[in-house]
């Protein structure tokens, strides 16, 4: 009664950030509905996961205010995007210049200097650490001079002080996307005040979906057991269809063109190395129906970009996270021997019906914790 575990997950995806974002205020309001106008979606999750723009929404909705209670609630991350994202990744005037000037600006370093995104980071974060978040958060990030992933946690913070970082250098690690922004160096100390130094960038390198990351971290600290495991996870959207390209196109590219199928290839490894073995474990657990992934496949464009922060481009993100709402909610078949088979049920539910029944799923539990004195 009252145990079983929550958990929620949010990809990396830059401006696309505002699709969970649209479909977080959306669940938030169904569990407010059901509580109250003052309950956060925090109150309801065991942990939240979260790689780059994850991250930074993973925060928005775990960081305590000087009341500690959220620092934002859901419907107020789609106007932050919408206000903060042209300033983040500022757009060149016109489209022929532009397009060559960023190609330029990404020989010489960085396409944005990241200076607007650390200030308005640190602004907002002050002196909080990742220990002090009003529920356990996890962050993936990518340490360029040890060559692996460094993934911090509110858990292991507590276990290890040196891991208790400020949650502004995290944000702005778990997001220095290579490329795009420049990547990140800060020290924190150990127990005996010794420096530990951390070179960081982007976290979609090691896990853009950390919906796994998220389910070993959990397994570290609890023992899943069937039926008693709730798992949203918000995707920030993909490029429609798979990539055209022949071995004649591979043939003439050059530094660039390589680079940016190694990008494209590097984060659509890491999200079906995350789908498939969650999959199989909700499987196991019999279960199928408490793990809800919510992606739409089929973005094209501006709209499929991670830095395109025009006005135009950030009003149609909104616009496709209300329409994905609407859209048939996603379930898996039966694993066979090669793969997992995807199955779209239409006559079940909607990804709105489903965010719904969700909400109705998280409440319970968290009535029946408040019941047996959990919380």
């Amino acid at each position: 009664m009252g145990k079983t575990i929550t958990a929620l997950s949010i990809d990396g995806g830059g401006v696309r950030g505002i699709i969970p974002g649209v479909l977080l205020a959306f669940l938030e309001s169904k569990l407010q509905e059901l509580d109250g106008k003052e309950v956060r979606i925090a109150d309801y999750l065991d942990y939240i996961a979260g790689t780059s723009t994850g991250g930074l929404v993973a925060t928005m909705l775990a960081a305590p205010d000087k009341n500690h209670r959220p620092l934002f609630k859901a419907k107020d991350i789609t106007e932050f995007y919408l206000e903060h994202c042209p300033k983040i990744f500022p757009q060149r005037s016109g489209r022929f210049f532009g397009s060559i000037m960023g190609y330029v600006d990404v020989i010489k370093g960085p396409k944005y200097d990241g200076v607007y995104l650390h200030n308005l980071v640190k602004e907002l974060l002050g002196d909080t650490r990742i220990g002090e978040t009003l529920t356990d958060v996890v962050i993936p990030t990518y340490d360029v001079k040890l060559g692996k992933s460094t993934v911090f946690s509110t858990s292991e913070a507590k276990d290890d002080v040196s891991m208790n970082a400020l949650l502004s250098d995290i944000c702005i690690s778990t997001s220095a996307a290579p490329i795009y922004l420049p990547a990140h160096e800060f020290k924190t100390e150990d127990s005996h005040g010794n420096l530990r130094s951390f070179n960081l960038v982007d976290g979609g390198i090691a896990a853009n979906n950390p919906t796994l990351l998220a389910v070993t971290h959990i397994e570290k600290h609890e023992e899943i057991v069937p039926h008693k495991f709730l798992l949203i996870s918000l995707g920030t959207g993909k490029e429609k269809g798979e990539n055209t390209f022949t071995a004649a196109d591979a043939s003439k590219w050059g530094v660039l063109g390589w680079l940016r199928m190694l990008i494209n290839a590097l984060l659509r490894m890491s999200n079906e190395m995350a789908e498939n073995p969650v999959i199989s474990l909700f499987h196991a657990l019999k279960s199928g129906k408490n793990y809800l992934r919510i992606q739409d496949d089929t973005l094209t464009g501006n709209a499929s970009s991670v830095d395109i922060a025009t006005k135009e481009n950030l009003t149609n993100l909104v616009k496709i996270g209300n329409e994905l709402l609407k859209k048939p909610a996603v379930y898996y078949g039966k694993r066979n021997s090669t793969h997992l088979n995807e199955a779209i049920l239409k006559e079940e539910e909607t990804n709105e019906e489903a965010l719904t029944r969700f909400a109705k799923l998280l409440s319970d539990e968290r009535k029946l914790r408040i019941a047996a004195g959990l919380m």
